[in-house]
């Protein structure tokens, strides 16, 4: 098994039959939730199941999994660490074998950039956007916000409670915790239109799947 980091950007459409690729769990699981958040669930856990046992080396089914609706995806311990972000027709998946966090958004999505910075980031990095032109700052605060939300899952945290701990360095291009702990590594590309984060050791040599 290579033990880099690995990522991978995935459409749902097309992808593998559920019912041929679930646990008995996560089956359940599927029924239980509403017809259009089962089926979205499903898809992804096919898909992730599919993805990792060719990374790892095992059948589908055998891919160590726990994963209930609503909670952390988690590996059986010795088998690295995943994260998931869904938008749209898209699934981002990270696997390494340290902690990681992913994110992504459409890269041309609509924001109120304005509005979502002077409410959501902290005062050093509004100061950072105050003289972007609209579209510059569109851009900007769409990737400043997957590299948080990939921080906070790699963390394991909440983006109620942590978001406002965090903060992007437009221009050294660098992620602070600024409750004092050390700024972790991150990586962000733009991939088929979709701007997509990572955070977690050993990103500068992650594989894209």
């Amino acid at each position: 098994m290579n033990l880099r980091p690995r990522l991978w950007l995935r459409s749902f459409r097309g992808g593998p039959d559920p019912s041929a690729q679930l646990s008995l769990q996560e089956r359940d699981w599927c029924a239980r939730l509403p017809a259009g958040v089962g089926g979205r669930y499903g898809a992804s856990r096919a898909l992730l199941r599919q993805q990792l046992s060719q990374h790892l080396g095992c059948e589908p089914l055998a891919v160590p999994l726990h994963s209930p609706p609503g909670a952390a995806t988690l590996l059986a311990p010795g088998w690295g660490s995943i994260s998931l972000a869904h938008s749209g027709d898209r699934l981002l998946i990270g696997w390494s074998p340290r902690p990681i966090g992913v994110d992504l958004e459409d890269g041309q999505r609509r924001l109120q950039a304005a509005a979502l910075a002077a409410r959501f980031f902290p005062l050093q990095e509004r100061r950072q956007l105050e003289a972007l032109e609209p579209a510059q700052l569109r851009r900007a605060v769409l990737e400043s916000w997957v590299h948080k939300e990939a921080a906070i899952k790699w963390s394991g945290g909440s983006l109620a409670a942590d978001l406002r701990h965090w903060c992007w360095d437009h221009r050294l291009r660098t992620l602070l915790d600024l409750r004092g702990s050390a700024a972790p590594p991150c990586r962000c590309e733009q991939r088929q239109g979709w701007l997509c984060a990572a955070v977690g050791e050993g990103l500068e040599s992650a594989d894209w799947g």
